[in-house]
C-alpha cells in the first residue's frame, strides 16, 4: 500500500497550491474605492470576531470529550478504544476548523474585489468570486487529503499497524471528529446568519421599506457576516468532513470485502480523491461567461466545468481499478460511475427546483400576489415534492452499485461499492465547492456596492452572480445531502462489522423489523432529525426576535438614522448574534452525540442500528426538503426583484421577503446540519460500539 499513500500526498499538494495560486490572483484585484474598503474591514472584524468567540467555546467541549476517550482508551488497555483514537479526534476536528477558517479568510477578502471587479464587467466579477470560492473548494479537498495521507503513514510506518481493520477503526474517529467540529460551524454559523438576515429583511425591507443592504439598516453589516460564518466557514467544515467520512468508510468496508487485498482496496478511494482534484482543477478553467449573460448562460458556465470534471474522472476510474484490484473487480468502476452520474443529476434536480429560470420557482414568485400566505403554503409543497428525484436517485444508485459491485454473492462486496459510490460522488468536491463557496462572496459583493453607492447596473450584475449563488449554494448542499446518504449507509455497515469485532453473535435476523428492538430503535432514529430541525428553528427565531427588537429601537431612538443623517450601531447587531449562536449550538450538539450512547446501552446494538436506519432516511428527506424549499423561497423573491409582478417595494415583494426570510434557517441552518446529524450518529455509534455490546439493559 505504502506507494499508492504518495498520491494521496500528491493530490494534497496539487489541491493546496492551485488553492494558494487562486488566493494570490485575487488579492491581485483591487478592493474599490475607501468606502468598499471600509464597509469590506467592518464584515472582516466581525467575522473574525465571531470565529474567535465560537473556536474558544467549541475547543472547552472538545477539551472534555478528549478526556474521556483518553480514560476509555487508556483504562480499558486498548481493548474498548485504541490509544491512538483520541488523537485522531482531536486532529480531525482541527483540520474541520482549519478548512472552514481558510475558507471564511478568503471570503471576506473577495467580497469588496467582487463588488468592483463587476463594476467593470459581468465575467470579470463571476470570475473574481469563482476564484474565491476555488480557494476554498481545494482547500478543503486538499487539507482532507492531506489529513489522512499523515494518519495513514504514522500507523502503518510510524506504529507498525499492519491490521488493516485496527488501521480502519482509527480512522473512523478521525472523521468523528471532523463531524463533530463541522456540526458546531453548521449549527452556530447557520443560527447566527439567519438570525441577522431575519432581523434585516422583516424591519429594514418590509417594515422600514428600505432596501436590501441599505447602510441605515442597523443589522446590515451582521447580516454580511453571517454569509461569511454560516455559507463559508460552515459550509466549508462540513463538506470537509463529507469529503473525509466518505474516504475513511470505504475505506474501513474495502478492509472488509477483500481480506486478501485489503490495503489496496483500502488505496482506490484515496487514488480516486486525487485522481478528483486533477480533474476538478483542469475542470476550474473552463468557467467563463459572455458580458449579457442570463442566469441561464451563467449556471451553463458553471456546468462546462463540473461536467467537464465528472467526465475526466469517469474516463480515469476504470483503467485505476483494473490496475488495483483485476479485470475481476470492474464492478467496482460501475459502482464509482453511479455515484458520480448520481451526483450530477441530483444537482440538476436541484437546479430544477431553485433555480428562477424553470418553472418550479417562477410558479412560487406568482403565488405572492395573493400575499405571504401563499407563497409560505407553496414553498413548503414544492420543498415537499422536490424530494421524490433525489430518493429516486439515490435509491437507483445504491441498487446499480450494490449490485456491479458484487453484492448479489458477497454482501461486503455490495457495500463496499455502495461506499465507492459514495467517493465517486464526492470526487467533484473540490470544483463543486469552488461553485457553492462563489455563492455568498457574491451576495456581499451585492451588499457592498449597495452600501457603497456603486451605479446601478453594479447591482444587477452583483443581483445576477448573488442569484447564481442561492441555485449553486442549494445544489451544493443538495449533492453534500446525497453523498451523506450514501456515507451514512456505508457506515451503518461499518458499525455492524465493528460489533462483530467487539465479540458479538451477530446474524440476519437480529435486524429484522419484526425484532422490535430494532422497530423502537427505528422510531427513534426516524425521530430525531425532526427534534434536531426542532431545536435549530427554534434558535434561529430566539435569535431573530433579539435582533428585531435591536433594529426597532434603533429606529426608534437614533435621531436621523432614517434621514442618513446618523450612524446605526451595527456592532450591537454582531453582538447579539454572536452570543445568540454560541449559546444556541450547544444543546443540538450535544444530542447528535449522547443520543446513539443512550439508546445502545438501553437498547443494545440491535437498537442502534435501527435508529441509524430511521434517522439516515428521514434525515435525508426532510434536508432535502429543507433545502430545496429555502432555495426556492429566495429566488422566487430575487425573480420579483428583476421586475416581476411588480419588482421591489411592491406588495407581491413585501410576501417575497416574508417567504424568503421563512425560508433562511431551512436552507442555511437546518437542512444542512442534518446531513451531518446522521453520519455522526453512525460515526459516535461506531466509536462506542464495544462499550454498547458489553454494557446494555435489553
Amino acid at each position: 500500500m505504502e506507494k499508492y499513500l504518495w498520491i494521496g500526498f500528491i493530490g494534497a499538494v496539487l489541491a493546496l497550491l492551485f488553492a494558494v495560486i487562486q488566493r494570490k490572483k485575487v488579492m491581485s484585484y483591487s478592493e474599490g474605492n475607501a468606502t468598499m474598503q471600509k464597509i469590506a474591514k467592518s464584515i472582516r472584524e466581525g467575522a473574525n470576531a465571531y470565529l474567535k468567540h465560537q473556536y474558544t467555546t467549541v475547543a472547552k467541549v472538545f477539551a472534555v470529550v478528549f478526556v474521556v476517550l483518553l480514560i476509555i482508551a487508556f483504562g480499558s488497555g486498548g481493548d474498548m478504544l485504541s490509544k491512538f483514537t483520541p488523537f485522531a479526534f482531536l486532529t480531525g476536528g482541527i483540520w474541520s476548523m482549519l478548512a472552514g477558517l481558510v475558507g471564511m479568510k478568503i471570503a471576506t477578502n473577495s467580497n469588496a474585489r467582487t463588488a468592483q471587479a463587476a463594476s467593470e464587467s459581468l465575467n470579470k466579477g463571476l470570475r473574481v468570486a469563482f476564484s474565491s470560492g476555488s480557494v476554498m473548494g481545494f482547500t478543503v479537498v486538499g487539507l482532507g487529503m492531506l489529513d489522512i495521507s499523515i494518519w495513514v503513514v504514522i500507523l502503518r510506518l510510524g506504529a507498525g499497524i499492519d491490521d488493516p481493520v485496527t488501521l480502519g477503526n482509527i480512522m473512523v474517529m478521525n472523521g468523528m471528529g471532523a463531524s463533530f467540529m463541522a456540526l458546531f460551524a453548521r449549527v452556530g454559523g447557520g443560527i447566527f446568519t439567519k438570525a441577522a438576515d431575519v432581523g434585516a429583511d422583516l424591519v429594514g425591507k418590509v417594515e422600514a421599506g428600505i432596501p436590501e443592504d441599505d447602510p441605515r439598516n442597523p443589522a446590515v453589516i451582521a447580516d454580511n457576516v453571517g454569509d461569511n460564518v454560516g455559507d463559508v466557514a460552515g459550509m466549508g467544515a462540513d463538506l470537509y468532513e463529507s469529503y473525509v467520512g466518505s474516504i475513511i468508510s470505504a475505506s474501513a468496508l474495502g478492509v472488509a470485502a477483500f481480506s486478501d487485498q485489503a490495503f489496496k482496496a483500502m488505496a482506490i478511494p484515496m487514488v480516486m480523491a486525487a485522481i478528483g482534484i486533477i480533474c476538478s482543477i483542469i475542470g476550474t478553467f473552463f468557467v467563463r461567461t459572455d458580458e449579457q449573460a442570463d442566469q441561464r448562460t451563467l449556471l451553463k458556465a458553471l456546468s462546462r466545468g463540473t461536467n467537464l470534471s465528472a467526465i475526466l474522472i469517469a474516463i480515469i476510474a476504470c483503467p485505476l481499478v483494473i490496475l488495483l484490484l483485476g479485470k475481476e473487480h470492474l464492478g467496482l468502476y460501475f459502482a464509482i460511475l453511479a455515484g458520480l452520474i448520481a451526483g450530477v443529476l441530483i444537482g440538476k434536480a436541484t437546479e430544477y427546483y431553485t433555480s428562477d429560470t424553470f418553472k418550479p420557482t417562477q410558479d412560487l414568485s406568482s403565488k405572492s400576489q395573493t400575499g405571504a400566505a401563499t407563497i409560505i403554503i407553496g414553498g413548503l409543497g414544492l420543498g415537499m415534492l422536490s424530494t421524490a428525484v433525489p430518493i429516486i436517485i439515490v435509491a437507483i444508485c445504491i441498487l446499480v452499485a450494490y449490485l456491479c459491485s458484487g453484492g448479489a454473492t458477497s454482501t461486503g462486496m455490495g457495500l463496499y461499492g455502495i461506499a465507492l459510490a459514495a467517493v465517486g460522488m464526492l470526487s467533484t468536491l473540490g470544483i463543486t465547492l469552488a461553485t457553492d463557496a462563489y455563492g455568498p462572496v457574491a451576495d456581499n459583493a451585492g451588499g457592498i456596492a449597495e452600501m457603497a453607492g456603486l451605479a446601478p447596473e453594479v447591482r444587477q450584475r452583483t443581483d445576477a452572480l448573488d442569484s447564481l449563488g442561492n441555485t449553486t449554494a442549494a445544489t451544493g448542499k443538495g449533492f453534500a445531502i446525497g453523498s451523506a446518504a450514501l456515507t451514512a449507509l456505508a457506515l451503518m455497515a461499518s458499525y455492524i462489522e465493528k460489533v462483530k469485532e467487539v465479540g458479538a453473535d451477530v446474524t440476519f435476523q437480529d435486524f429484522s423489523l419484526m425484532n422490535p428492538v430494532v422497530l423502537v430503535g427505528l422510531f427513534i432514529g426516524a425521530c430525531l432529525p425532526f427534534v434536531f430541525a426542532a431545536l435549530t428553528m427554534n434558535s434561529v427565531g430566539r435569535a431573530a426576535q433579539s435582533v428585531v427588537l435591536e433594529v426597532r429601537r434603533q429606529f426608534r431612538e437614533i435621531t436621523g438614522l432614517m434621514d442618513g443623517k446618523a450612524d446605526p450601531d451595527y456592532a450591537r447587531c454582531v453582538d447579539l448574534c454572536t452570543k445568540a449562536s454560541l449559546h444556541e449550538m450547544i444543546l443540538p450538539t450535544i444530542i447528535a452525540v449522547v443520543c446513539p450512547i443512550v439508546v445502545g446501552l438501553i437498547l443494545g446494538y440491535m437498537g442502534v442500528v435501527g435508529m441509524l436506519a430511521g434517522a439516515t432516511v428521514t434525515g435525508f428527506l426532510m434536508a432535502i426538503y429543507m433545502a430545496n424549499a429555502g432555495g426556492a423561497w429566495d429566488n422566487a423573491k430575487k425573480y420579483i426583484e428583476a421586475g416581476h409582478f411588480g419588482g421591489k417595494g411592491s406588495d407581491c415583494h413585501k410576501a417575497g421577503v416574508v417567504g424568503d426570510t421563512v425560508g433562511d434557517p431551512f436552507k442555511d441552518t437546518s437542512g444542512p446540519a442534518i446531513n451531518i446529524l446522521i453520519k455522526l450518529l453512525s460515526m459516535v455509534s461506531i466509536v462506542f460500539a464495544g462499550l454498547v455490546v458489553n454494557f446494555h439493559l435489553l
